[in-house]
């Protein structure tokens, strides 16, 4: 499947921020979604709280709700914690599930978040699965290794084009400001598709859109949206201000 059909996603991954009135820069977003061609999608995820509240907001507009995490189990004495199928009774399309944030702060495995992307599904929900590497494994050249163990410890066998998106995040390049080479993300890139082909099947594999994540920003979306097997971004902080999450998505357009 060529790069051209695989329909650009740009996702906003809000994190610990965001209260009520932050309403307004959804609506900026909304607003500044209508110039953007018709065949890039965009998900917002902000923090539960927010949720219902955007999307009752998002009601008939391009803009699709997302969510930051989910428990692998459907209900139960989890205190603190929040089922997938909430997150969809919410009006939620998809949810985070692996960020290094949670695997690091956290301690969740890959075992942990292949459940989760399990439990997404069966609520019927995308999981959007992010792997990365951090500073130390990249300098000791073990980053696809470590990729490559992510992702099969992480993404069950069910994956596919409707049910999954794959995360890049390289640790050390999330909230920092610095990133890697087009070429870095290109090799890592490339061998995340090539493992999906593998284990997926050469049309499962090849449709699932991997995105590029890991201090997403206006000065340098376009030039990893020009990078092989980038289809689309998952922004961090940038994403909190409408007009620089528009910018970033005006690059996948």
């Amino acid at each position: 499947m060529p790069l051209s059909t695989r329909c650009p996603l740009v996702a906003g991954n809000w994190k610990m921020n965001g209260l009520r009135r932050s309403i307004a820069e959804l609506d900026g977003i909304i607003d500044g979604s209508r110039d953007l061609p018709e065949h890039l999608d965009l998900l917002v995820c902000p923090p539960f709280t927010l949720l219902i509240t955007f999307v009752e907001r998002a009601a008939g507009t391009r803009v699709s709700l997302g969510a930051q995490d989910c428990h692998e189990a459907p209900c139960g004495a989890f205190t603190g914690d929040i089922a997938a199928e909430m997150l969809a009774d919410a009006g939620a399309t998809a949810v985070i599930v692996g960020h290094s944030e949670r695997r690091s702060y956290h301690h969740e495995t890959d075992v942990q978040v292949c459940a989760k992307a399990r439990a997404a599904w069966r609520a019927g929900l995308t999981a959007i699965v992010c792997v990365g590497e951090t500073q130390t494994e990249r300098d000791r050249g073990s980053t696809l290794d470590v990729i490559a163990r992510q992702l099969a410890g992480s993404i069950p066998e069910a994956g596919r084009p409707s049910n999954l998106l794959v995360a890049y995040e390289p640790v050390w390049a999330i909230g920092t400001g610095r990133t890697p080479t087009p070429e870095d993300v290109a090799e890592v890139h490339g061998m995340i598709r090539n493992d999906l082909v593998q284990r997926l099947g050469s049309e499962a594999g090849t449709g699932i859109r991997i995105l590029y994540g890991g201090s997403v920003k206006p000065s340098n979306a376009q030039e990893f949206s020009a990078v092989p097997d980038v289809d689309g971004a998952l922004v961090g902080g940038a994403s909190l201000k409408s007009a620089e999450f528009i910018a970033i998505a005006k690059a996948y357009g």
